[in-house]
């Protein structure tokens, strides 16, 4: 590498001078208009809703205990492929590969009939909802690392726009316009294939995390891709001052020459990073601070999801939408929002997260707890709403002080692996889950019974996590008192 032993300093500093506000300004509007036009999508929030519209023939039992844990199982056996491919292949042709999967979803949707092929479209979902990965990581491949996190909150607001935008426009198209269900997945469809027609224009990266000879120190970049999904946010490491910028077409081969031997060191490398990644896992988890915040980041993200899935399902019982105004988009849009503010004010609060931490989860997974209890016996849909909201909010709180306490516990090099085991741990979880409570060929309960469950498993993880807390502090205390204790006999 020329740069890094001395070649053409005063030419790189030029370029970097003339051309770099180009260089990260091209990347990053194009995949915020991707992002910002992926997740405008008016239908979502009454997908439950359009499957139970008579078109469709589709009973609630068929959509809640058949087609939905599609979703789940899907999303679980393409997670870790899709981590490593997207590595691998250097992030542009997986966002592709979303955004197709994301078309072929909505297209589905507004003409698929059938039960086999409403859960065919749900594992197109589940391949899309795998891939975001690519999305929240393409970006720190492209631009110098001192911008990642400017980069990162552009990344995030176009999504949370984009989201809030699509919801409230669905809620006011349906509630004000009278528009149909149908209209509603048109204008998704239609969102959706301008965020893939975007995305073509995204440059290919020349360098990656893993695969194409990138410092260790880069992994940093893929922590945010977890952080990102959970509304958290996290300060960039200030002792890595590495600039990744492309490769220089000089440096590309014009000839065959050098590529068996290029393509047979990365068949090597993979086996290496397998390797590095398992002994880094070991290492990882044997701190018990780190264990502790990853346990509940796994337990408790496992029970978010199934809540956020199936909530739907259970304002759809609570009030069916056939016989009243039901005003679902707007409360995801102003659950976002809120959470969003929950996540800027917990950056902002200081308290001893070691000695308190784990009573602090506690109490607020009882909250937690209590908003889904409330949620299932109080047949009351507003009551139902704000308890969602309630829900939402305390939720990415809490996710966000995990990933605060986590980031500070591990080494910069290590953080994509721990949310990525993390958030694969969540889902096998899920996945059990759902296999026994809500998938027709296991108990296939009813959704009622199923979210006091939900409310119940929250419980179980405040309790655990409480005595925990009070043990850790206890212990605490006793060590204190030994080192007072000490201190006279030492003077």
């Amino acid at each position: 590498m020329a740069d890094s032993h001395g070649g053409r300093p005063a030419q790189r500093s030029a370029r970097a001078a003339g051309g770099g506000a180009c260089c990260w300004a091209l990347p990053t509007a194009l995949l915020c208009a991707y992002g910002f036009f992926c997740s405008v999508r008016p239908s979502e929030p009454f997908l439950t809703r359009y499957l139970l519209e008579p078109h469709k023939n589709l009973s609630e039992t068929q959509v809640f205990n058949e087609i939905y844990p599609v979703w789940t199982y899907s999303y679980l056996a393409l997670l870790f492929p899709v981590f490593l491919a997207t590595d691998y292949l250097r992030y542009k042709p997986v966002v592709l590969l979303q955004g197709l999967s994301l078309i072929v979803t909505w297209f589905m949707l507004l003409y698929a009939q059938g039960l086999w092929a409403i859960q065919f479209l749900e594992f197109f979902y589940g391949m899309g909802t795998a891939t975001d990965i690519a999305y929240y990581s393409y970006i720190y491949s492209v631009v110098d690392i001192n911008l990642y996190q400017k980069v990162t909150s552009y990344c995030r607001s176009a999504t949370l726009v984009g989201y809030t935008v699509g919801s409230v426009s669905g809620q006011i198209l349906v509630s004000v316009a009278g528009w149909s269900l149908f209209s509603l997945n048109v204008i998704s469809l239609t969102s959706i294939s301008i965020a893939f027609g975007t995305a073509w224009f995204l440059p290919m990266p020349q360098k990656s995390l893993f695969f194409h000879h990138l410092s260790s120190q880069r992994l940093s970049c893929e922590m945010k891709v977890m952080d990102c999904k959970n509304g958290a946010v996290v300060q960039d490491h200030p002792d890595v001052q590495r600039a990744p910028g492309w490769e220089d077409e000089a440096k590309v081969p014009l000839n065959g020459e050098g590529h068996s031997a290029e393509k047979q060191k990365q068949k090597v490398d993979i086996v290496k990073v397998l390797k590095d990644l398992w002994r880094d896992l070991l290492q990882c988890y044997s701190s018990r601070t780190m264990l502790c915040w990853s346990v509940w980041w796994a337990l408790s993200t496992c029970g978010y999801f199934q809540v956020i899935n199936y909530a739907q399902g259970l304002w759809e019982m609570v009030l069916p939408s056939h016989s009243a105004d039901i005003y679902n988009g707007a409360v995801e849009a102003a659950s976002t929002l809120l959470g969003a503010v929950a996540v800027v004010v917990v950056g902002h609060i200081k308290t001893s997260w070691a000695m308190w931490g784990e009573v602090a989860l506690a109490l607020f997974s009882f909250l937690i707890a209590a908003a889904v209890y409330v949620m299932d016996t109080v047949r009351n849909i507003w009551v139902c709403y704000a308890s969602y909201v309630v829900f939402r909010i305390i939720y990415m709180m809490l996710i966000t002080i995990a990933t605060f306490q986590i980031a500070t516990n591990l080494s910069v090099e290590r953080y994509a692996l721990v949310f990525g085991v993390n958030t694969f741990i969540a889902l096998a979880l899920q996945t059990l889950l759902t296999l026994i409570v809500v998938d027709a060929s296991g108990l296939g309960l009813g959704i009622f019974t199923q979210f006091m469950i939900y409310a119940s498993y929250f419980a179980a993880i405040s309790l655990v996590f409480l005595v925990s807390g009070i043990c850790s502090i206890v212990r605490a205390y006793r060590r204190r008192e030994q080192m007072q204790s000490g201190s006279p006999e030492s003077q």
